[in-house]
């Protein structure tokens, strides 16, 4: 089958997130076919070039994020309308105001004899108010989308003086909310700016399935022809798969390794965001975008595959059908680990390794008056460091460690034999002590995570492989991971890390059975192989429960699945007249002259309405 596969910011650039990931599933999965879609976060990533990619990629087409260049379309009096229309309301999803909305449904639900409490505590609605809401911002969505198919481009009307002038509106509507109604002019062109760059793969030429007129590699129509889009994490990056879904039925499939709304959350709130996005009124509309974008790609999603349950229970909350949520957890390669697991063991028995980026979120401060009271009960013991500054934060986070250690520890850092006497060192993986990240792992008799703050604990699994006993902090997926294969204590509680590590220091022989025990966890639930057989196993289930987007049907008139031969996926009549593989295939869902959803009939006028009929 074909695949198309939609990213942002990594595969299959060479520098990028979950690049890694992406190839081994490509390259994994030689039986499908590929095609790639991704949107390039910034310069850095063009810049540096492409993979090298495997023949099952067929095509591939990239589209930056970070700059959007001028389409040129000049919209008429009865296209600037539609715009207007369509923006406004989407606009006015976002600035309404939802404890008004809350209250509305409490007192309905009373009217109908339910509970007070909210829309958790109160009767279930025929038509609840955030189903309408819903539905309101897809067909504003979607109705945008139609414009831009219709004109050719949507960036210059992102851009225009209207469309602030819209979002104005919206902010001063009646029942807006009340950080939207003290929005200041600075704050709706900050909001315009960002939902403008948001919006952009909504103009983009990716869509029709002979491929449009833009440039891609040889062999890429389009993503109106693929048999499934596959979303490699949520927000943005699912938009083309929503409108291929909305235009020409493709499945959807999303993969979320960190939740992307949980990204933008975090970031709005950390130091050094700009000034215009930290505004309450920017902060407060971006967030209500994202949620309902969020909430849109996961309602029209066929399937959704969070990394581990903390990622589960974020998409949930954030409106997700629980029937669709599959737990996939990432693939990592084992082959260097396993060498440390398979090899005899030679760490200092003595030693604690802590391997990672320098982060505040790491929480090395903690880590380090622990090891203060492990090394007062344990004199002999030692704390090695391997990680890597992560920017000029980590940088400064680092330096300040380096002094918390040396007061901590001063009679082993003074003196005349000052160097090495430290008990903590810090250390970086290439140097001449740990040339490779396996060798950081097997340095040590204990592994241990000290973080505040952690998705999928990518690290904790490595060490997992090369079979090592470990204490980590109950954040994210950590429990998931570890299922009781290492100990895990409350986060920001030195003295409970430092029993921990203290205990197993002592008793090797437990520290042998969790190692093997954790060895043996990590083989079954997280190499590759298991990664890739799941979302293989998921592509033929969803494919196969399709709806088929034409007349192939079997003696009862019941949809045959896989009915369509490969040969009519090629530009061409290749059959003969009637049969399947005309050049009905090659525009997906018109059969018996029924038009797709979301497109109007052959001659017929094309509507003015924010594509109402198409919305869900």
């Amino acid at each position: 089958m074909r695949i198309g596969l939609l990213t942002e910011g990594g595969y299959p650039f060479v520098r990028g997130d979950a690049g890694l990931w992406c190839d081994r599933l490509v390259r994994g999965l030689g039986q499908h076919e590929f095609e790639v879609y991704a949107l390039s976060g910034g310069p850095r990533h063009e810049e540096a070039g492409l993979v090298a990619l495997p023949p099952q990629v067929s095509g591939v087409r990239t589209a930056p994020l970070w700059t959007a260049v001028d389409d040129g379309v000049a919209y008429g009096r009865r296209a600037r309308r539609r715009f207007i229309e369509c923006y406004e309301e989407l606009a006015a999803v976002l600035c309404e105001d939802r404890a008004e909305g809350r209250a509305a449904d409490r007192a309905e639900g009373r009217a109908r004899g339910g509970p007070e409490g909210g829309p958790q505590g109160s009767v279930e609605l025929p038509a609840s108010r955030a189903d309408a809401q819903a539905d309101r911002f897809a067909n504003a969505l979607y109705g945008l989308a139609a414009l831009a198919r219709d004109e050719g481009g949507l960036v210059g009307a992102l851009r225009s003086e209207g469309a602030v002038r819209a979002l104005e509106r919206a902010c001063r509507a009646p029942g807006a909310r009340r950080t939207a109604r003290e929005a200041r002019v600075t704050d709706l062109l900050a909001v315009a700016a960002h939902l403008e760059r948001a919006l952009r793969p909504l103009s983009l030429d990716w869509y029709e399935p002979d491929g449009g007129t833009g440039t891609g590699a040889p062999g890429t129509r389009g993503l109106g022809s693929v048999d499934l889009c596959h979303a490699v994490s949520g927000g943005v990056a699912a938009l083309p798969g929503l409108l291929a879904r909305h235009h020409f039925d493709v499945p959807l499939l999303v993969t979320e390794y960190g939740v992307r709304l949980r990204t933008h959350y975090l970031s709005s709130q950390a130091p050094g965001t700009p000034a215009d996005e930290a505004a309450p009124a920017v902060r407060a509309l971006l967030a209500a975008f994202h949620g309902r974008l969020a909430a849109e790609v996961y309602r029209q999603a066929a399937v959704i595959t969070p990394g581990n349950a903390h990622t589960r229970r974020w998409q949930e909350r954030c409106g997700a059908d629980r029937d669709k949520l599959r737990t996939v957890h990432p693939g990592i390669a084992a082959d260097g680990f396993a060498e440390v697991g398979d090899g005899p063991d030679g760490a200092d028995p003595r030693t604690l390794v802590w391997v990672g980026r320098v982060e505040p979120a790491k929480d090395l401060v903690s880590l380090l008056h622990a090891f203060a009271e492990i090394h007062r009960a344990e004199p002999g013991t030692r704390l090695r460091i391997i990680g890597t500054p992560a920017g000029p934060e980590g940088h400064a986070y680092l330096g300040h460690c380096r002094m918390l250690a040396a007061q901590l520890f001063p009679d082993e850092a003074d003196g005349p034999h000052a160097v090495g006497c430290n008990p903590v060192t810090f250390e970086e993986i290439g140097g001449p002590e740990v040339p490779t990240l396996a060798e950081a792992y097997a340095a040590g008799a204990v592994v241990v995570l000290s973080s505040v703050v952690e998705g999928f604990p990518a690290g904790l699994v490595e060490a997992m492989f090369c079979g090592r006993a470990t204490v980590s902090t109950d954040v994210g997926a950590v429990v998931e991971v570890i299922g009781g294969t290492g100990l895990v204590v409350p986060p920001r509680n030195p003295r409970a890390l430092a029993e921990a590590c203290t205990a197993l220091l002592r008793d090797p022989e437990r520290r042998a059975r969790l190692g093997a025990a954790a060895r043996a966890r990590a083989q079954e639930l997280f190499s590759v192989e298991q990664n890739i057989k799941a979302f293989h196993g998921l592509y033929l289930e969803i494919v196969a429960r399709s709806p088929v987007r034409r007349s192939a049907l079997d003696a009862a008139g019941d949809p045959l699945p896989f009915a369509v031969p490969a040969e009519a996926r090629l530009p061409g009549r290749w059959t003969g007249p009637g049969t399947v593989g005309t050049a009905a295939r090659r525009v997906p869902g018109w059969a018996e002259g029924a038009p797709v959803r979301g497109t109007a009939a052959p001659g017929a006028p094309r509507s003015t309405v924010p594509a109402a009929e198409g919305a869900r």
